[in-house]
């Protein structure tokens, strides 16, 4: 499975917004195995995930369009909190997010279904085979239109 650029022929831009240092490898190898053409940042809450969207372009390297994958329970700025930034923020609104977590609480997904994410992923499901998640990544990235 490859993620190839997507129809614009940009590498596709994804800031992991994890605080667990083994999820984000775990991610990260996954993506690495696939030979995915994406450009992969890291922050390891949302204030430092916002300082890296909200950097020059040159700085943060980043491409648009971009998906965010974002835990919920991290220090600092929780996950809820930086998507509402992200959603308040003109420049960044139309980021793709999707939430990767461990929580169940229906009041997490509800409050992450209010604030329009791309998807709810649990980490348990996802742990078993993170290629699934860049299988779904994949699908989204060329099968959606961006505008």
């Amino acid at each position: 499975m490859n993620l190839s650029p997507g129809r614009n022929g940009k590498p596709l831009g994804i800031l992991l917004v994890e605080d667990d240092d083994g999820d984000a490898k775990a991610i990260q190898r996954a993506f690495e195995k696939t030979n995915a053409a994406s450009i992969i940042k890291r922050a390891v809450d949302g204030i430092e995930a916002l300082e890296i969207l909200r950097s020059a372009p040159s700085k943060s390297q980043l491409p648009d369009p971009r998906i965010l994958l974002v835990d919920l329970d991290m220090p600092r700025m929780n996950g809820t909190q930086f998507i509402k930034a992200v959603r308040e923020d003109a420049n960044l609104r139309h980021s793709i997010v999707f939430v990767l977590t461990t929580s169940k609480r229906e009041e997490d997904k509800m409050a992450a279904s209010d604030l329009n994410v791309a998807g709810y992923i649990s980490k348990a499901t996802a742990r078993e085979d993170f290629l699934n998640l860049i299988n779904l990544l994949n699908c989204y990235w060329h099968i959606v239109e961006i505008p």
